[in-house]
């Protein structure tokens, strides 16, 4: 017994104590999809009118972004210019007509963005200035990166992800 126990330590202490040389390194990874070149994420403005479609809008998310579980996807309105300056406002956006109530909302899927319109007011008694040509931009954030921005502000969004140029989609 006393054999068996000085034969099973003695090849355990071979065992651990063995190294083998050191691989070979492995293929380099793909360029920027680490987001260390500030490609992170992606924004793409499209133009809708409700009027004819029964006060809803999708667009197609372009084939060039891809949607993951994780994103985070944020719609802004241009609301107005100002000293020829946009200004973006994120959805969904409340108006007030008096008593009645207009709101501008958004749903995705991996593949679409649903623009919609909603609320108390007749949408058919709607000014065209509210239903046509109706400016949208949509950002697709990866979810780690979102956390440390303000998502509600879209020159934020665009100055962290290094944008300055947007796809318009039609």
């Amino acid at each position: 017994m006393k054999k068996i126990s000085i034969l099973v330590l003695l090849l355990a202490g071979i065992l651990t104590s063995c190294e083998g040389d050191i691989g070979p390194q492995g293929p380099p990874g793909f360029d920027g999809l680490d987001g260390a070149d500030g490609l992170i994420g992606s924004i793409f403005e499209v133009e809708a009118d409700f009027s004819s479609n029964e006060y809803e809008f999708f667009v197609d998310i372009p084939s060039s972004i891809e949607v993951f579980d994780t994103d985070v996807v944020m719609a802004y309105i241009l609301s107005g210019v100002d000293n020829d300056v946009d200004i973006w406002e994120p959805l969904p956006q409340t108006l007030f007509f008096g008593s009645d109530i207009l709101l501008y909302g958004y749903d995705y899927t991996f593949f679409d963005v649903r623009f919609f319109l909603d609320g108390t007011i007749d949408v058919n008694s709607l000014d065209p200035l509210y239903t046509d040509n109706i400016i949208f931009r949509v950002a697709v954030i990866p979810a780690d990166f979102a956390e440390s921005i303000n998502t509600l502000n879209l020159e934020e969004v665009m100055g962290a992800m290094n944008i300055n140029s947007v796809e318009r989609v039609d």
